[in-house]
This record gives C-alpha cells, structure tokens and sequence, in this order.
C-alpha cells in the first residue's frame, strides 16, 4: 500500500519558490513515479484558485491516480476550532489548522508543509497532537518535504 500524504498549500507553492523549488519538484516526482499518494483538500483547492496560472496548471497535470481528494467537513472544522481555542495557534492561523484537522481526520500517513512556523513546529505538533488524542483521534505525524524525498532508504 503506498504511504498516503496530505499536502497543504504551501507544497504546491514550492514548486516556484526558489528557497523549496528543488526539494517540492523532487517531492514530485515520487507522486508521478507512484511511490506516494498526495492528498490535498477542497480547501486547498480554494487556496490554489488565488496562485499563479503555472501553479493551477502544475497541479492539474498531476496523475489522477496517485492524488486524492478529501473534503474539509464540519467534523474538521470543529477539530480545527479546538487547536486555537486551546490556543495551540491563534485566530489567524485557521486555515493552517483546517488543514490539519482535515489532515488528522482522513488518518493520513504525515501531512507534508513548508509552513514552519504554524505546521512543521515541534512545539505546535505537541499541541496538536496533544488535542487529537484528547478527542479520540489518532496523532498526526508532520514533516517538511524535505524529510519525506531523504529518507534514510535513498542511498
């Protein structure tokens, strides 16, 4: 079974930044080779309508199959609700935690982010996960993309 990952926005960005350009092309190609699934969700969708024409186009020549599509419900959002009240992130940060929530929910194998401050933060990770179980779900491991394309199997 291929590990399935939840991307949030800012990895489909990367693709044009310079400073994560090499590293998300790389994350990629894993996903067109078939040796990953990537997850993104409506509200990625919504986000990426607002990028650049390159990055709506990237993404939409992505193979069908090894992308899926889940859907931020309301059962996320009241997650989501939960890691700023207890104040894992404030207010302004929503649309991070919905995509973690989202994310946690769908019980996928490590949401991918470029955002440190918000996401890839071990300190907002604890938090995170520290809710998560608290409400009955299980935890969520996140990593930056760069994590994901070095593993300690490439040579």
């Amino acid at each position: 079974m291929l590990p399935r990952l939840y991307f949030d926005t800012s990895v489909f960005g990367g693709v044009y930044d310079e400073d994560f350009e090499e590293i998300s092309i790389l994350l990629f190609e894993k996903v067109k080779l078939g040796q990953i699934i990537c997850g993104y969700s409506d509200l990625s969708e919504t986000e990426i309508s607002n990028a650049p024409q390159r990055v709506r186009d990237f993404i939409a020549d992505l193979p069908r199959e090894f992308t899926q599509l889940v859907e931020f419900t309301e059962e996320a959002f009241e997650l989501a609700q939960k890691y700023i009240d207890e104040k894992v992130v404030g207010p302004t940060s929503a649309d991070d935690c919905r995509h973690i929530a989202t994310a946690t929910i769908n019980k996928v194998d490590y949401l991918v982010s470029w955002n440190f401050k918000h996401i890839v933060n071990v300190f907002r990770i604890r938090g995170y996960n520290s809710i998560n179980l608290r409400c009955g779900y299980t935890q969520l491991d996140i990593r930056s993309p760069k994590e994901i394309v070095y593993n300690e199997d490439d040579n």
